[in-house]
């Protein structure tokens, strides 16, 4: 017998992400359909891992169906895991970045708007009034967390684990620590300008948090869907996934010239192999490797 608990989660699941099935008979549902729902997932940018988790899901449930004895059989079989592609690089070309940019002052925007709004209606009722957000940089942490993951390449998990004291303000770094790097190795990560300039003034708003991006009751954030979301609909950005701002990121070096291993020590590479993905941004190495023997 299932755990009620899991057999939950599994119905909330399927709802969730097949809800164009729940007016279907179960020996309605085809092959041809979930390939169909497969192909607007990738074009969206969902990962292969992610998709495959949710079909393998809604196969499971369908042969229990059969195990059951309500359906003969399903055609979901045909339905192959899609091999995940390591090698997918997806970074912003110069529109888009400028759109990005622009959508996140745009958001800030319409929060500093709203709590204008809400701030006169508490006055003229003799309400408390919220902060003001008028006088600050930055109306939350959304904007620093990406300024941050544009120009450092850090994943989110890294992110969200930094603590002020992973940041060197005089030494211009921030260390992720081996316990919270993927590879289970520290690193030093430089800051530039724009990093430095967001978490100096993010500091300033913050002076009293322990770690650079808190939720409620001092605790780390754990999930910046919504508002990344948000970001990318006023950007008109499709298929671009947050932790590609780590492409982005990496991309952006590689066809500035900065060599292959120097970018493999900067997002925390174990090996080469994962950096090789970057190698077709700068012909012009190759170009100049070959010119070494003219």
């Amino acid at each position: 017998t299932r755990n009620p608990k899991t057999a939950h989660r599994i119905i909330k699941h399927l709802k969730s992400h097949f809800a164009f099935l729940m007016d279907k008979e179960l020996d309605q549902i085809t092959a041809w359909e979930i390939e169909k729902w497969r192909s607007e997932r990738r074009q969206q940018g969902k990962a292969a891992a992610t998709i495959n988790d949710s079909v393998n899901t809604l196969k499971g449930a369908l042969s229990r169906a059969v195990e059951w004895g309500l359906i003969d059989s399903h055609e979901l079989s045909k339905v192959k895991t899609i091999k995940a592609d390591n090698t997918r690089v997806r970074y912003l070309n110069d529109n888009e970045e400028k759109r990005l940019r622009h959508a996140i002052k745009e958001r800030d925007w319409n929060i500093r708007l709203a709590r204008r709004s809400a701030n006169t209606h508490r006055e003229i009722r003799n309400y408390e009034k919220y902060p003001n957000l008028d006088d600050v940089t930055f109306v939350d942490y959304v904007e620093p967390l990406i300024l941050l993951a544009m120009n450092t390449g850090l994943r989110r998990g890294e992110m969200l684990s930094l603590e002020w004291s992973d940041v060197s303000f005089s030494e211009r770094y921030v260390q992720v620590r081996g316990g919270n790097a993927k590879s289970k190795k520290g690193r030093i990560v430089p800051l530039n300008n724009e990093a430095y300039n967001a978490l100096t003034n993010w500091r300033e708003q913050n002076q009293a948090s322990r770690y650079l991006f808190e939720g409620k009751n001092g605790v780390p954030l754990k999930e910046v869907k919504k508002p990344w979301a948000t970001v990318l609909d006023l950007a008109q950005i499709q298929g671009f996934n947050f932790h590609d701002l780590r492409h982005h990121f990496a991309s952006k070096l590689v066809m500035a010239g900065v060599d292959l291993n120097t970018v493999r020590e900067l997002l925390g590479h174990s090996d080469l192999k994962m950096t090789l993905r970057y190698a077709h941004l700068a012909p012009e190495h190759k170009a100049a490797a070959v010119n070494l023997i003219c």
